[in-house]
């Protein structure tokens, strides 16, 4: 009987998410055009193949610092999209309001699970 309680049922075993995140830290004075630059990438990355989720979260301690959060269902998924079109307009529009080169991260997921 323990075991039967400890069951979740309908969640998945054997899900494969890779995470990509990219933080960016804008100039002084550009945070809202950078976050309305990667705010329409987020909208826009969510309708692509492979994509299970993104967020776009601010920093509570760091002012001008945005991170976008992308879940993908395989870490080939999230490269391919790094060369998408999307992508690099995405990173064309950014540059010239960023304080410093973004921080850019391709993770395996230990424990990670998206809520359908």
């Amino acid at each position: 009987m323990a075991s039967e309680l400890n069951e979740e049922p309908d969640m998945p075993t054997d899900v494969e998410i890779a995470v990509l995140t990219a933080a960016f830290t804008a100039r002084p004075d550009h945070e809202a055009e950078l976050a309305a630059v990667l705010a329409r990438y987020v909208v826009l990355t969510r309708g692509e193949d492979g994509c299970r989720n993104v967020d776009l979260l601010t920093s509570a301690t760091q002012r001008g610092r945005l991170v976008v959060i992308e879940k993908w269902e395989s870490a080939e998924a999230a490269r391919a999209h790094l060369d998408t079109p999307l992508m690099v307009d995405m990173a064309a529009a950014v540059v010239p309001l960023l304080a410093e080169k973004p921080t850019i991260d391709l993770l395996d997921a230990i424990s990670a699970y998206d809520l359908d």
